[in-house]
Formats: C-alpha cells, sequence, structure tokens
C-alpha cells in the first residue's frame, strides 16, 4: 500500500481514534485481516468472524509491529474504529486507488476467473509491475485487500470480482472502478442462487455498465462464442473488444486442439499478427480464459508474438485446478478440488480423456473421482445425471462418485449411461475414495479428482500425491501384471 498516516487512513474511512499517541505515524506495510500476516509498519483489520473474533488478536498484532487495528470498537492498543470494519476497508481501498495511476482490470463470470486472472497477470507483469489477486480473493473483503496491495510502482491491477446476486459487482466497481473489464461466460455456476442464467447475466453485465465511456478510455472485453455476454455489448459506453473462436472476434484462437497431454494448442490471431500457442495448462477450457487474456494485453500494448509466448510460458499460479502431478512410480494426479460446477466438471472430463490417449498407450486407464456441485438448484439432479452420463460417453475408464445424495445421481448417469459392473461405484466419503484408490490404482493411470469446494476432495488428491512409489496393494500389482 502507498504509505499513509494513521490520520490520513482515518479520514478515508471515517472512523475515530484510539489509543494512538501520534496519529503522524505512517502504515508503511500491508493491509492484513490475518495477524500471522503481520510485519512491522502494517495495518490489521479485525473482523468478527463466526469462528474467530479478529479483536482478540489485535495486541498480538501491534506487538508483532502492526501500526494500528482497524476495528469496530477500541481494544487496548492503537486503532481507528469504525461502525462497519468492512465498509471501511472498502472506503479505504478507494482512497488508495484515487491516488494511483494504475490501470484497473476488473473480471467477472461463471467460470474461469481465477485462471484467466492468473494467466492476464502473467502477461501484463511482462509490461510493467502488475498486481493481482492471490487465489480467489474476488469479494467484498478480498477484493478491497488486493487492491490494497498496489503501490507508486504498480501500473497494472487486475481484480476479480465475483457475485451472489444483482448489485455485487456494481458495488466492487465502486470501491475500485475498472477502466478495461471482461466477462467471460454465463454458466450455471450458483444458478440455484440466482434463479436462472438470465439473472446471471444480468449481475454479470454490471461490470461493462460501469465502464467509463469509450472516449474516456473504457473497453469492454467480450466473449463472441457466448450469446448472453455478446449481448451485454449493447449494455456499455466502452469500446468493446470481442475474443473467441467466432470469425468476427479480434482475438480469435484457431485450428484448437487438445495435445496427448491434456493441453491445448491452438494459432492465435490478433489485430497485429498471428502466433502459436501452446499451453501448460490442462484442458480445451483454458483457450477461452487465455483468449481473453490476450485480449486485454494487446490493447496495453503487447504484440501477437509477444503474447503467445507470455501465453505458453504461463503456469498455474492457484492451488487445485488442474493441477497436476506425476508420481515417480508413473501416476498421474489431477487436482482439480477447489471448485465444481457442470461447465467445470465438463471441462475436466475432455481433459482427462485427452490425458486418457497417452495413458492407454501404456496401458494406463483414466480414474474420475467426483462429488457434488453444489448451489445448482432444481437443476441439481439433472446436472449431476448428465455429468455422470459423460463420464461414460468420453470412455473415462473408472467413475468414483464420493458422497450422498449428489454423488449418487452421478453413478446412476453413468449407470443409466451403461457403465455396468465395477466401471463406476459410490463411495460415503473422501477416506472411502482414498482407500479404494489405494488398493486399485496403478502405474500408468490418470486419476482426475474435482467436486465442489465444500466437499473437501482435495484430501483425496494430497493422498495419492503423498503416496510412495510402488504402495499399491497386491490386488493392484497382480492387476497390473495380468
Amino acid at each position: 500500500m502507498i504509505p499513509l498516516t494513521l490520520a490520513e487512513v482515518a479520514q478515508a474511512v471515517g472512523g475515530s481514534t484510539h489509543d494512538i499517541p501520534d496519529s503522524t505515524l505512517r502504515v508503511t506495510g500491508p493491509v492484513v485481516r490475518d495477524s500471522r500476516q503481520v510485519v512491522p509498519g502494517a495495518l490489521f483489520v479485525a473482523f468478527a468472524g463466526e469462528r474467530a473474533d479478529g479483536h482478540d488478536f489485535a495486541a498480538a498484532a501491534v506487538a508483532d509491529g502492526a501500526v494500528a487495528v482497524l476495528a469496530a470498537r477500541p481494544v487496548g492498543v492503537p486503532a481507528i474504529v469504525v461502525d462497519d470494519v468492512q465498509a471501511a476497508l472498502g472506503r479505504l481501498a478507494k482512497h488508495v486507488i484515487e491516488r494511483l495511476g494504475a490501470t484497473l482490470v476488473a473480471l467477472t463470470g461463471s467460470a474461469g476467473k481465477t485462471s484467466t486472472k492468473d494467466l492476464m497477470a502473467q502477461l501484463l507483469d511482462r509490461i510493467a509491475p502488475t498486481v493481482w489477486p492471490e487465489g480467489s480473493q474476488n469479494n467484498e473483503i478480498g477484493l478491497p485487500l488486493t487492491a490494497l496491495r498496489a503501490d507508486e510502482r504498480t501500473r497494472h491491477l487486475v481484480l476479480e470480482m465475483g457475485a451472489r446476486g444483482i448489485g455485487h459487482i456494481r458495488y466492487l466497481t465502486g470501491l475500485t472502478p475498472p477502466r478495461i473489464g471482461v466477462v467471460l461466460n454465463v454458466g450455471t455456476a450458483h444458478i440455484g442462487e440466482f434463479g436462472g442464467k438470465e439473472q446471471i447475466a444480468l449481475a454479470k453485465g454490471e461490470l461493462v455498465e460501469e465502464l467509463p465511456p469509450a472516449e474516456e478510455g473504457g473497453i469492454a472485453v467480450l466473449n463472441a462464442d457466448d450469446p448472453l455476454v455478446r449481448a451485454m455489448a449493447d449494455r456499455t459506453k466502452a469500446r468493446v473488444v470481442l475474443f473467441g473462436e467466432s470469425e468476427d472476434a479480434a482475438i480469435r484462437a484457431e485450428n484448437v486442439r487438445l495435445n496427448d497431454r491434456g493441453q491445448a494448442v491452438f494459432g492465435l490471431r490478433t489485430p497485429t499478427g498471428c502466433a502459436d500457442v501452446t499451453l501448460r495448462l490442462y484442458g480445451e477450457h483454458h483457450v477461452s480464459n487465455a483468449l481473453a487474456a490476450a485480449a486485454v494485453a494487446s490493447e496495453l500494448g503487447m504484440p501477437a508474438a509477444e503474447i503467445a509466448s507470455g501465453l505458453s510460458a504461463a503456469g498455474p499460479l492457484s492451488q487445485w485446478r488442474m493441477e497436476v502431478t506425476e508420481r515417480p512410480d508413473g501416476v498421474t494426479v489431477v487436482n482439480d478440488a477447489y471448485n465444481a460446477n457442470p461447465d467445470s466438471m465438463r471441462a475436466a472430463l475432455r481433459a482427462l480423456a485427452a490425458m486418457g490417449r497417452s495413458a492407454r498407450a501404456r496401458g494406463g486407464r483414466t480414474w474420475a473421482v467426483l462429488g457434488a456441485m453444489a448451489e445448482l438448484g432444481d437443476q441439481s439432479f439433472a446436472e449431476h445425471d448428465a455429468v455422470g452420463r459423460l463420464a461414460v460417453r468420453l470412455n473415462v475408464s473408472k467413475l468414483v462418485a464420493v458422497g450422498g445424495t449428489e454423488a449418487a445421481w452421478l453413478r446412476m448417469g453413468a449407470y443409466n449411461e451403461g457403465s455396468w459392473g465395477e466401471e463406476s461405484v459410490h463411495v460415503s466419503d473422501a477416506e472411502a475414495a482414498i482407500d479404494l484408490l489405494r488398493t486399485q490404482v496403478r502405474p500408468g493411470d490418470v486419476v482426475l479428482v474435482k467436486a465442489s469446494r465444500s466437499v473437501g476432495l482435495e484430501t483425496v488428491a494430497m493422498a495419492l500425491i503423498d503416496e510412495p512409489a510402488g504402495g499399491f496393494g497386491d490386488a493392484s500389482r497382480e492387476g497390473a501384471a495380468r
């Protein structure tokens, strides 16, 4: 963050100072909500959560070097007290952003936000110093904390904006007004909360509505291949730039294919030229994400050849998103357990099928270890049934459905599509899945693990990754020898 005196912070957030002997003391370090992240010069933000109250850690934060605490009540150490800590954090972010000369880029979408943000950040950081969120910091707390990491050296600030309902993105753009807005897609994630894709489109489109007009430099980057996103062109005064595989997209992918590792290969076409791209990320769905990142980089002056080079070099920055680990004994684990919705589930299964081509050549099999997709409302049964059926159509060797009712629907879909015998199984929980996989996975196999975050299937992936080489049961060794 740019250095601010405690008096300036108090004025920016509309707070009162308590137990501060000298209000000219400056915040020179980061703004943090976790007392374990405090370093000398930091400002500690005390949130009262369901499991812990940050106010209880205020004294320890100051002892560790925090200049003061942003709090809802006096805490016996230097503090700036406000009525609403979350709102005050947003006001502080807005104050800092107004003093910076950085270009703000905001992106939203039903799926792919974090992966796109990671690609975009790695491209823009090649041009000039860039700040971006760690993981999925895209709500009323995470977004201002990310914005407050920017300082005088920052030239690009990439922000991810999530929404749980109408008005959420409009609020976030009010805190950090972007000049460039990117809408990736309108899918079925959280459809149960929103009540339909049209409502999701209404919420996501708030981003382009809040952009400055074209004559003031506003740019709306829209997915030409998604009709609901393309239609947002009529909701913005900003200049519209389309990306996708459609013929009229300014930033376009041609000849898209997956190699035997499940990585996308395509020709990138931009207004400044063409170049070939081979992504290090896994799955064809990352092509659209890469094009969105390329569109922003192109608008900020990066030529096609450098964009292609940057995309081909970019790696995953956020954990548990198609995170591929190859064990020494030849087992490949694909940890995509951070979250799941019908669109991302289908994309992950297709990537698994592509990786299965080389796996089968060396005698391996493909495993889909899947759990529930949350917040689908009335569409939950149909969507889980469809994913189970797709696993069979893609010739996935083994489906392990993990959990309760939704997992049973996954397995039922596979069974009704023709997956009989032991090709698909339903197990009660992650521990049961681990026990099954430890006895049956063998060298050469590829194992995809994916579910909504609440299911916690990352424990399955991590258990497999930590399995010692050759750590298979007798039955699997015998099966591998046959």
